[in-house]
């Protein structure tokens, strides 16, 4: 306290020569004797008033003072030094007054001290407020009362921050800071102030009912209906909802509150096109769902308002809990939508491989993301009606379609050729040897049934890398469609072979194995370094060990195995749509690595392709043929080997001659999408057959840029003709200029309005420009933006609308792109929203 006491006179002798000191309690003389002031002359009041004010005036008249009486102040008659006493200053040396000299406040403003004790009884709440004041000092009482709830909620000091960091303490179950605020004696305040910001008028006002009230209000206001509060609660409930710091306590109290409000009722009668831009609750965002999955289901909404509905919610709240939901509605939509587009039929098998790999694959792209983004969301039964829909459209109305129509051009063929399309078997010939014929070093990546749909995907994350291209060709796949002949078939080959076990032979040499196929990679080109490894084992090796590899070797073959390791196996078969997601991330992350080690001329290809359903198949599905001949040597799924097989009704038969083999053995492979009865094995994931989804495979070609070739999106903001904000809110549409593609990537941008002096006067919304469509008017986002009480300020002023975008992972930001407005309105009590 003492140094308190020094502190305070410090600052008074600072601007006086002379200062008094009444102890009116008689319990200060310790503290006086203690003080020590450098150039102050400790004098006391003793019944020697005259001879005080001769020394002081006369004899000393430089020397500072410090004049102590013990006792209090006497009346204004028998104050013999009233007139020095009133030229001078005076001390007070209780508490109160102690704290408000720290504070560097006025004495007017004492009774933000003194009705207010035990707010400062805490040096930390002193030094916090006494930081505020230093920052921005107050014009008044009230503005030092504000700060001080502001102290104690540890809020940033506006009345909108307290009421934050209130909601923060009522979600985790605490009162805190109300019973300090009660202890310091500023609850009458605080609600008088609540009252005039917010409208919240009560006989008892409490805390949560608040916090219901205003969740209720803004709930009312946001569907067109009148509400409890004012717009400027409205405006502090956005901006508490959309900062990252409150999403906790926001989420906990909308959980709560929704059932006490009686929020799933009354969304039942709501029609989806007024929930769109509302997420008070996390029951709008599965109301919607329902709505959508009902609609989708029975075909009674478009594809256009689905994909609209599911835009515009991206900007939920709640959109992170649910994004995987609206990525599966919004894949069914596309679905739908490419299905009724397609026409299944063709007339040749060339013909069905073009318009399968310039159209069709697409259906199953989207099918797969579909079931993808269903299993990841956990939402099974929210999405339940949706996922039969789409699962039987998807096996009846393409799947088995579709094949059915490529069967009866597979029933004609004499040979397995398709004209005008490469053959697997001619790969390493055709493709890796070329760059060889060039003494260009290559490398070759194998990702066991990487479908030609997948590759498709894979080749847009690739462009999306800076500075990379690639291209995707298709190619037939060797038949039967497995791994053996496959893996076999894209190396150096000669006389390829099916053995008794379904296993392959080439130059005479067993193919399965890495070792195996890197003898025979060596038959390519004399002279050739050749190296063949797992993919999993050039990802592990350090950088050094990658150029090594580069400069050693002329041909590299890498084995990648995701799809093929998850979907063979009965009890993994169910993943195979997430073991693709992670095959496209892997190749890509492959693929940055091999430039890294130097490696410029990369090829990305397939053993085979697959079939994939995700329900459970029917009986209907399953082959009723019954293989036979003189001897069956493998049973599969999709194909059956044998010698002397017999032609047999709904299967097709090919002799390795025909299949360009060698030997003698025969091959059946059942009609379009059938499976053979197999006990144990897995019948949703298969591959072997004919089918286009199992022998169109991709050729992915990957090359490296000198130069930088990725962006952003611009977007821009399209403002009313009128230059002007009139009301408390203000509409704009920002429009997203090109669709984001490959090397047009997706912008986040923070979007509010300022004043010329950068102060927020509006709410601020996060956003993120991802739109893909080339239909430039579902590029546009109306955002609407509520003005703040600060507006006030700056009225008749300039005010700008801004779209700011993060500087790298720091906390800055610089201006995108902006708007000039006039702000010219009425200034209201309550804004006019």
């Amino acid at each position: 306290m003492s140094d308190r006491i020094e502190a305070g006179l410090k600052r008074l002798f600072e601007e006086h020569r002379i200062v008094f000191w009444y102890d009116a309690a008689r319990d200060m003389r310790e503290e006086y004797k203690a003080v020590t002031l450098p150039g102050v002359e400790k004098v006391e009041i003793a019944n020697n008033e005259f001879g005080l004010k001769y020394r002081v005036l006369r004899q000393e008249p430089k020397q500072k003072f410090l004049i102590f009486k013990d006792g209090p102040e006497p009346e204004m008659k028998d104050n013999w030094l009233l007139d020095l006493q009133l030229a001078t200053a005076v001390f007070k040396a209780d508490q109160a007054a102690i704290w408000l000299a720290e504070l560097g406040l006025p004495g007017q403003y004492e009774a933000a001290v003194r009705d207010h004790m035990e707010f400062y009884r805490s040096g930390r709440r002193l030094d916090r407020l006494k930081a505020m004041e230093a920052e921005q000092p107050s014009d008044s009482v009230s503005a030092v009362r504000r700060k001080m709830l502001a102290v104690c909620a540890g809020a940033e000091g506006a009345l909108d921050t307290v009421v934050e960091a209130l909601l923060g303490e009522l979600a985790q179950g605490r009162d805190e800071a109300l019973r300090l605020m009660d202890r310091a004696g500023l609850t009458e305040f605080f609600w008088k102030q609540v009252e005039n910001a917010y409208g919240y008028v009560s006989d008892e006002p409490d805390f949560e009912d608040f916090a219901i009230t205003l969740f209720q209000s803004c709930y009312c206001r946001a569907l067109g209906e009148e509400g409890k509060l004012n717009g400027e609660a409205l405006l502090v409930f956005r901006r508490w909802k959309n900062n990252r710091l409150g999403a906790d306590a926001f989420e906990t109290l909308s959980r709560k509150y929704q059932a006490i409000l009686r929020i799933p009722e009354d969304l039942r009668d709501r029609e989806i096109k007024v929930l769109r831009l509302i997420d008070h609750f996390e029951e709008i965002d599965r109301q919607i769902i329902r709505i959508l999955v009902t609609e989708m289901s029975s075909q009674t909404v478009t594809a256009a308002e689905v994909l609209k509905t599911v835009r515009e919610r991206r900007q939920s709240h709640w959109y992170p809990i649910y994004a995987d939901v609206y990525e599966a509605i919004g894949y069914a939509t596309e679905f739908q939508q490419a299905l009724s587009e397609a026409t299944l039929g063709m007339t040749s098998p060339a013909e069905g491989v073009k318009r399968y790999v310039t159209s069709w694959f697409r259906i199953d792209q989207l099918y797969r993301k579909f079931i993808y983004h269903m299993q990841k969301s956990g939402q099974a039964s929210l999405l339940g009606a949706l996922f039969e829909s789409v699962e039987n459209r998807y096996t009846t109305s393409f799947l088995l379609a579709v094949n059915d129509a490529w069967q009866d051009q597979v029933a004609k063929m004499t040979d397995w050729a398709v004209p005008g399309y490469a053959r697997q078997s001619n790969f390493y010939r055709d493709q890796a040897a070329e760059f060889r014929r060039r003494d260009q070093k290559v490398v070759v990546i194998i990702s066991d049934a990487l479908r030609y749909e997948v590759a498709e995907e894979c080749l847009r994350e690739i462009r999306k890398l800076n500075r990379f291209d690639a291209e995707l060709k298709p190619m037939m796949s060797a038949l039967p469609s497995y791994t053996q002949l496959g893996m076999a078939a894209l190396l150096p080959n000669k006389e390829l072979a099916l053995s008794d076990d379904a296993g392959v032979t080439s130059f005479g040499i067993p193919t399965r194995g890495t070792s195996n196929r890197e003898k025979i990679l060596g038959h390519g080109r004399d002279g050739d370094r050749v190296r063949a490894m797992k993919a999993d084992d050039f990802m592990a090796m350090k950088a050094d060990d990658g150029k090594a590899l580069f400069r050693d070797h002329d041909v590299l073959y890498l084995y990648h195995n995701r799809i093929d390791v998850v979907g063979d196996k009965l009890a993994t078969e169910e993943r195979v749509t997430e073991a693709a997601e992670d095959a496209i991330e892997d190749l890509t992350k492959l693929v940055r690595k091999l430039t890294t080690a130097n490696f410029s001329n990369i090829l990305i290809t397939a053993d085979h392709g697959f079939l994939y359903q995700h329900r459970a198949l029917d009986e209907t599905e399953y082959s009723v043929a019954d293989p036979s001949g003189a001897e069956i040597l493998v049973k599969n799924r999709r194909f059956v080997i044998g010698r002397g097989l017999n032609e047999t009704a709904g299967m097709k038969k090919f002799t390795a001659g025909q299949l360009g083999l060698g030997g003698n053995l025969d091959v059946l492979i059942p009609n379009s999408i059938n499976r053979l009865r197999i006990k144990g094995a897995g019948s949703r994931f298969v591959h072997g057959g004919g089918t286009l989804q199992e022998v169109v495979i991709p050729v992915l070609r990957v090359g490296k840029r000198r130069e930088a070739d990725v962006g952003k999106v611009d977007v821009q903001i399209i403002a009313p003709s009128r230059n002007l904000i009139s009301s408390g809110q203000t509409a704009v549409a920002l429009y997203q200029a090109q669709p984001v593609s490959e090397k047009q990537q997706q912008r986040e941008l923070l979007a509010g309005i300022y004043s010329q002096d950068g102060t927020l006067i509006s709410d601020e919304h996060q956003l993120t420009f991802d739109f893909t469509s080339q239909n430039p008017r579902e590029r546009e986002l109306p955002i609407t933006f509520l003005l703040s009480r600060e507006a006030d300020r700056f009225n008749n002023q300039d005010v700008f609308l801004k779209l700011r975008e993060r500087v790298g992972k720091t906390s800055h930001f610089e201006d995108h792109t902006s708007h000039r407005f006039q702000l010219r309105r009425g200034i209201s009590t309550d804004f006019d929203f």
